[in-house]
């Protein structure tokens, strides 16, 4: 039984290999967000091997009595479908700073847990596409449940 489960494992990790597609050196662009997430991020991705690629996500977020920021940092794992659509999906953290105005300038720093699943599609020119979903557990007094985020993700790639 050992040796079939081994087996299986094998022929759906050459399965990926067979059908994984060359990622971009390098991506910089916008990810706009919804939900209880900081809204746009300035986003960065950086290739790390064949199939996986480091994501830095830079928020920030103001209002009339609030201003914060947060930094996320996420490792991924890129699949092809087809053509030139991917699906993807990642693991990481990050750190993050809130002022609250009202509250004689009672300012905190928090840190997050989260998780990424996405599509991408991949145009023949430089531009990449992308609608994903991000969970994450915060620590910390401002921030100190589960957020969901779903955004749309436009970048340039070099």
């Amino acid at each position: 039984m050992k040796k079939l489960i081994l087996l299986s494992l094998i022929v759906i990790g050459f399965s990926f290999s067979a059908n994984s597609q060359e990622i971009a050196d390098n991506a910089l662009g916008l990810r706009l967000a919804g939900g209880n997430g900081f809204g746009t991020e300035v986003s960065y991705q950086r290739a790390l091997g064949g199939n996986n690629r480091l994501e830095l996500d830079l928020g920030w977020r103001s209002g009339n009595d609030f201003d914060g920021f947060k930094l996320i940092g996420l490792y991924q794992w890129v699949w092809a479908i087809e053509g030139d659509f991917n699906w993807y999906a990642g693991l990481g953290g990050g750190l993050g700073s809130y002022d609250n105005d009202r509250n004689d300038n009672n300012s905190e720093t928090f840190a997050v847990a989260a998780g990424n699943i996405g599509i991408e599609y991949n145009f023949d020119i430089p531009l990449l596409i992308s609608l994903d979903f991000r969970p994450e557990l915060g620590f910390g007094n401002f921030n100190d449940d589960v957020n969901f985020d779903i955004a749309l993700g436009v970048r340039y790639q070099f």
